[in-house]
């Protein structure tokens, strides 16, 4: 038989880990970005003038 810990992690190890050990609201919220239209300029359609 194998024991609760090694299961678990094989599980993680086939299907990835389902449930983070914290959640969203318990981690640092990510800075923003500096620059937000970058994203904008970068997905621009090519026919669009600049």
């Amino acid at each position: 038989m194998t024991t609760p810990d090694r299961n678990r992690k094989d599980l993680d190890d086939i299907f990835g880990e389902i449930l983070p050990e914290t959640t969203s609201d318990e981690r640092d919220p990510e800075p923003p970005e500096r620059d937000t239209d970058e994203w904008y300029e970068r997905e621009r359609p090519p026919h669009h003038d600049r």
